[in-house]
C-alpha cells in the first residue's frame, strides 16, 4: 500500500523532470496505414465515439476491421498512439481495466510469444466473455521505439529509462481482437497471432523510430 503509490509518484516526478526538454517525435500518419498486407484486407473503419476518444486522450488512433482474404475471418485492430506522457494524463488505458469496465469478463489471462522473422516478442493474451455471451481472444501490447512490452509495470519502468536517455515518452497501445466463434479459442488465438505477426513489421515502419 505504501510502495505502489510511492513508485507512481516517483515515476511521475522523474518523467516530468526528464521531459522538460523532451524531443517529442512527429505524429505518425496512421490514417495512411496499409489497407492490405499479407493475407489481410481492410473491411471497414471503426470510428471511435467522441466521448471515448476524449477519455483516451490519444494523439492518433487507428481502429479498423481486417479480413483474411481466403476465409473471410475478421480481426479487429485498435492502435492508440501517445506523443508524450509528460503530463501524466495522456497515457495508455490498460485493457485490464477497460475490458471489465466495458462489460467483458476475463475467462483466461496470460501471455503468448510471437516469433517474427527470428525476433521473439511477448504479448498479453486474454480470452474474454461479454455479458451477452460473446467470447473473444484479445492480444495486446505496448510498442515503443525500440521494444514491445506486455506488462503495465514494465512499461512504466521503460518509460522512466527512455525519458532520461532519449528525452522521449511516446508509446502505442496495440490491441488485436478475434471472436472465438465456432472454431473455438485455439483457432481464434492462432488467427490473432498470425495477424499480429503480419502487423508488427508494419507498425515498426509506421510508428516513429
Amino acid at each position: 500500500m505504501i510502495v505502489v503509490p510511492s513508485f507512481l509518484l516517483a515515476q511521475a516526478s522523474l518523467v516530468q523532470w526528464a521531459t522538460v526538454w523532451e524531443r517529442a517525435p512527429a505524429a505518425p500518419a496512421l490514417s495512411s496505414f496499409p489497407s492490405e498486407f499479407d493475407a489481410w484486407t481492410q473491411l471497414r473503419e471503426d470510428p471511435i465515439a467522441a466521448d471515448v476518444a476524449g477519455e483516451l486522450r490519444a494523439d492518433k488512433i487507428l481502429s479498423r476491421t481486417y479480413v483474411r482474404t481466403s476465409t473471410g475471418s475478421a480481426v479487429s485492430l485498435f492502435v492508440a498512439w501517445f506523443q508524450s506522457q509528460r503530463s501524466g494524463t495522456s497515457q495508455p488505458h490498460s485493457p485490464k481495466v477497460c475490458l471489465p469496465a466495458s462489460g467483458w469478463t476475463p475467462a483466461v489471462t496470460g501471455g503468448t510469444t510471437l516469433d517474427i522473422s527470428g525476433r521473439v516478442i511477448v504479448v498479453n493474451r486474454y480470452i474474454v466473455v461479454s455479458n451477452r455471451g460473446q467470447r473473444d481472444v484479445v492480444l495486446y501490447w505496448y510498442q515503443g521505439r525500440q521494444r514491445v512490452v506486455a506488462g503495465e509495470w514494465e512499461t512504466k519502468l521503460w518509460l522512466m529509462a527512455e525519458a532520461l536517455r532519449d528525452r522521449r515518452s511516446d508509446v502505442a497501445l496495440v490491441r488485436v481482437v478475434v471472436p472465438s466463434g465456432s472454431g473455438g479459442d485455439e483457432a481464434a488465438s492462432a488467427e490473432a497471432s498470425a495477424f499480429a505477426r503480419s502487423l508488427y513489421p508494419l507498425l515498426r515502419e509506421n510508428l516513429p523510430q
